[in-house]
């Protein structure tokens, strides 16, 4: 089974514009997504998915692969979906361009579990560590069955009690594993799913087009870019 790593890369962010060329520790935020991607799978099964030329001349400066995508993509999904038109491979991963400290081991737990799941998408997930993690909007939060069967996933902060307490939970690391077949079913539907455009989470179009996620328990190491300050927790990260 031939597999890729693509990295969807989007420069015009709502919440951090120009984000992926932001400078962490002397290299830009997609060089450390690109330097940790091909760590597991070697540099010509990696490509960056863009549609701006700001950042397709920073991947022809820095010698990596990328390929033009429409600016109309509405995720990063549907980039790759784009992409993978171009690309021919059996086995699609998303590293998703936001996740600097993403683990080279972590995405080949991801792809592994793809082979022997070829029927379902394979997503991966972490413990949350703190309150402030589960009460934020800009954390996806996680709940399936104790196999890992995704039931759903949201921006509010459950699974929870009565009191509304921080007990235990889980939250998405963006690491995703299609099949070309799924990814094919995905890019078809045109425009968000209903569940998908309110929470504003991509694996749900999976869900309520009735395809089966499977959640994959990775390291606790992953911190998204989604802010300007949440560059300053990666570069702690970095330091220790």
């Amino acid at each position: 089974m031939k597999p890729v790593i693509i990295i969807p890369a989007r420069y015009e962010s709502s919440r951090f514009p120009g984000k992926p060329l932001v400078m962490i520790k002397g290299k830009t935020l997609l060089q450390h997504v690109w330097g940790q991607s091909v760590k597991a799978l070697s540099p010509p099964q990696v490509y960056i998915a863009t549609d701006d030329e700001r950042i397709a001349a920073h991947c022809r400066e820095k010698k990596m692969q990328f390929v033009m995508t429409p600016s109309s993509c509405a995720t990063g999904t549907d980039r790759l979906y784009e992409a993978a038109k171009q690309l021919p491979a059996d086995l699609y991963i998303n590293v998703q361009g936001d996740e600097p400290l993403v683990r080279p081991d972590d995405i080949l737990k991801v792809l592994r579990t793809a082979e022997k799941m070829p029927d379902r998408v394979v997503n991966a997930m972490c413990p949350i560590q703190t309150e402030e993690d589960f009460r934020s909007p800009s954390v996806p939060k996680v709940v399936a069955t104790p196999e890992g069967r995704l039931l759903y996933m949201s921006r509010a902060a459950i699974p929870t009690d009565k009191k509304f307490s921080f007990r235990a939970a889980m939250k998405q690391v963006c690491i995703y594993a299609f099949s070309k077949s799924l990814l094919e079913r995905f890019g078809r539907v045109k425009g968000k799913s209903p569940l998908e455009a309110i929470e504003d989470i991509e694996i749900l179009r999976f869900l309520e087009t009735g395809v089966e996620v499977q959640m994959v328990q990775v390291s606790s190491s992953s911190i998204a870019v989604d802010f300007p300050g949440d560059i300053v927790r990666v570069e702690k990260a970095l330091h220790a």
